[in-house]
């Protein structure tokens, strides 16, 4: 079924941090309390080379929102939780990446993150957007910084969430030769197949601090969309996803401001990885996130929007 045209919409907000508006629930900060109800008007849009899905809610400075690369994970999946807390003063684009979602699943080959910025340029044409900021969670981040670093006039800013633009820590390689996310896909798409237990283990183990406050709808939205026939192909073939690219030059030279936003327990990169990151960066900031793991946004949806709210109102002050 074709997604409806795009519409806005507005949300009440208070005062976030640093000026930002943020609509904050009361009481704890908890995934429960920010479920992700009705997903906003959506569309497809034709890039002239792709076709993206694409969710959009409010007015205001245009923000760009980019998943991760986990099973199942699409723009709604990963920022459904955020999208009602920032969507009351920005313009809020949430992007189902190639191969994931209702976008194209095309065959990549060569530089991975070469062909997602590239895809993505032509995505913010289509859309009308000059210079976004743009909010990511691991793969989509790390396409965001190799954009920002071949177009930085197109990017206002980045926050980047778990993401792995470079292939060594500070002192020693990454665990697992930074091949957990890949482990962790063959094991969800081999033996047996794909099963809901198999995806609500793989994001406990994985992407959450506390398993036992997993939302249902979480398991059961990703576990669905790691079904598609195309997206499934991917996942268990591992052929047609392009090569990873190293992106140590492309940091040391980035022209724009970026806030990494950690979990001070992510499973795949603990706190020293974003600070070597921050370092590196000209105009690198840092914000480590306690009770939190790899997917913050989702399992610490205020606090997240609200950091998030606070640095971008900060950028040019």
């Amino acid at each position: 079924m074709t997604p409806a045209p795009i519409s806005t919409a507005t949300t009440a907000t208070t005062a976030g941090l640093a000026g930002g508006a943020v609509a904050l629930p009361t009481g704890a900060a908890t995934a429960a309390a920010l479920t992700r109800g009705t997903p906003p008007p959506s569309r497809y849009v034709d890039t002239g080379k792709h076709r993206f899905h694409v969710l959009e809610a409010g007015t205001g400075p245009a923000t760009v929102f980019l998943h991760g690369g986990g099973p199942g994970c699409t723009g709604w999946t990963d920022f459904g939780p955020v999208l009602p807390l920032l969507s009351g003063e920005r313009r809020c684009l949430v992007v189902d990446l190639l191969q994931y979602g209702r976008s194209d699943k095309p065959h990549i080959t060569g530089p991975v993150w070469d062909y997602h910025a590239n895809a993505l340029l032509a995505l913010f044409d289509a859309l009308g957007v000059n210079a976004p900021d743009v909010v990511c969670n691991s793969w989509g981040g790390t396409a965001a910084l190799r954009l920002a670093s071949l177009h930085p006039e197109r990017v206002r800013s980045l926050v980047i969430t778990g993401s792995m633009p470079v292939f060594h820590g500070p002192l020693a390689p990454l665990p697992e030769r930074a091949a957990r996310g890949r482990l962790a896909r063959d094991a969800y798409y081999g033996e047996g197949g794909p099963t809901p237990q198999k995806m609500r283990d793989l994001i406990a183990r994985l992407e959450w601090y506390d398993p036992a406050a997993i939302p249902g709808e979480t398991i059961e939205l990703r576990f669905e969309q790691s079904l598609d026939a195309q997206e499934r192909t991917l996942g268990e073939s591992g052929v047609g996803r392009g090569d990873l690219q190293e992106l140590s030059r492309d940091l040391e030279s980035l022209a724009v401001p970026v806030l990494y936003l950690w979990g001070m327990y992510d499973a795949f990169l603990t706190p020293d990885y974003p600070l070597m990151l921050a370092r590196m960066s000209p105009q690198g900031s840092l914000h480590v996130m306690d009770r939190a793991s790899h997917h913050l946004q989702e399992e610490r949806p205020a606090e997240y929007a609200a950091v998030v709210a606070g640095y971008l109102a900060s950028i040019g002050s």
